[in-house]
């Protein structure tokens, strides 16, 4: 859901920058977090830590072979690093570059608008943990699926189900 900016009570969302600073600070303080992490061999584990007016930060884990699928974010802007292991994200670069492939390696750092799709997905041998952030917090995704003709949104959800 748009946050409505011309609303008195309206919180202006935080830049990709400043999700960026949130995670990485965060992340460089595993005291903070490390005791919360699991390891969930069905799916993804994830947990909120912070919840805010601007903003929200979420701890997940990744065991191999784990993976979001192609998802956007309700239109948050968003920041992710990786506090432990390593991860590959795919994205759309827009219809004239294609698909892109990152390793994302421990410490890695990645901010984005709120137009962005991606797929993260942990291809390595290893768990990894990561430190996201979203502004203003989650209240909607989509999943897509990658077929030829490019991205098809296949499913929408609720932050209920999260």
């Amino acid at each position: 859901m748009p946050v409505d900016l011309a609303s008195p009570h309206a919180v202006k969302p935080l830049s990709p920058n400043a999700l960026r600073a949130i995670v990485r600070d965060l992340a460089e303080r595993p005291e903070e977090w490390i005791h919360r992490v699991r390891l969930a061999h069905a799916d993804r584990w994830y947990e909120r830590l912070v919840t805010a007016d601007d903003h929200e930060v979420w701890l997940i884990s990744w065991l191999p072979g784990q993976s979001t699928g192609f998802h956007d974010h309700g239109g948050a802007r968003g920041a992710f690093t990786v506090a432990l292991g390593e991860l590959e994200e795919l994205a759309l670069a827009g219809p004239d570059h294609g698909l892109t492939v990152r390793r994302l390696a421990s410490g890695a750092h990645r901010a984005f608008g709120p137009q962005y799709l991606h797929d993260v997905r942990n291809t390595s041998t290893g768990p990894a943990v990561t430190l996201h952030a979203y502004s203003p917090p989650l209240s909607t995704m989509s999943r897509y699926e990658l077929r030829a003709g490019g991205l098809v949104r296949t499913a929408v959800e609720g932050a209920e189900q999260w």
